[in-house]
């Protein structure tokens, strides 16, 4: 998230950028997501493919019901599972691509305080620095110093390259650490490995949409992603 001055310059930047997004006929950021003018990448409905990396139940349900239904309407996507503090970036096809650990709001919590894109970083506070649940529909931008993947534009959540940020918070080694529970430590964007942002998120997102599902972790899965149940035996 971003604050004062550099959040209205950043806001300034991005409407040209979503300007030139709609002239090409390319819909930006929103929750809500609209049907991309064209669908260049064939999908499979064979399920996602994760290729051997270690997935929690719910993100291989998300990513298979995602590949099977068309969800994504074969646009590039990425499934972050809070729970377990990690990102998948997947192309349109459902095959995956990268994944990496991410750093999360400090704020366990499933849904954005309302208007808080609008307001200060110094005054939201600790219970309200959550990363929000949910399908969004997502592209590159920028903020007052590099590019980033907007997520929910109106409420400032972004995901990019992991910030230095304050010593003591030390969030290179919370990245590094094998265990996901000191990654909450953001406002509520999503930090990334810079190589995992530069190599994989933006070669995906560069010259259109995507969509991306942050899986809930204080409401059951279904009540946010229409994923079926799981067959029994």
């Amino acid at each position: 998230m971003i604050d004062g001055q550099r959040r209205r310059v950043t806001r300034r930047a991005n409407r040209r950028v979503r300007l030139g997004l709609l002239a090409l006929g390319i819909a930006v950021a929103s929750p809500v997501v609209a049907q991309p003018a064209t669908q260049t990448t064939p999908q499979t409905t064979d399920g996602a493919q994760f290729k051997g990396e270690s997935v929690s139940a719910d993100a291989r349900a998300t990513a298979n019901w995602v590949a099977a239904s068309h969800d994504n309407h074969a646009l590039p996507f990425v499934i972050i599972d809070k729970v377990n503090a990690k990102v998948f970036a997947f192309d349109g096809a459902g095959l995956l691509r990268g994944a990496a650990p991410a750093l999360l709001g400090i704020a366990r919590g499933d849904d954005s305080v309302p208007g808080i894109g609008q307001r200060k970083l110094a005054t939201i506070t600790p219970p309200e620095r959550t990363t929000p649940a949910g399908r969004f529909q997502a592209s590159l931008g920028r903020d007052f110093e590099q590019d980033i993947l907007w997520i929910d534009y109106d409420a400032a959540l972004s995901l990019h390259r992991v910030i230095k940020g304050r010593r003591v918070d030390d969030r290179a080694g919370r990245l590094a650490s094998p265990s996901p529970s000191d990654n909450r430590i953001s406002y509520g964007c999503v930090n990334v490995p810079p190589g995992f942002y530069d190599g994989v998120v933006k070669p995906l997102f560069t010259g259109t949409v995507g969509i991306v599902y942050i899986l809930p972790e204080t409401k059951p899965l279904r009540s946010v992603f229409a994923v079926p149940m799981r067959a029994e035996g």
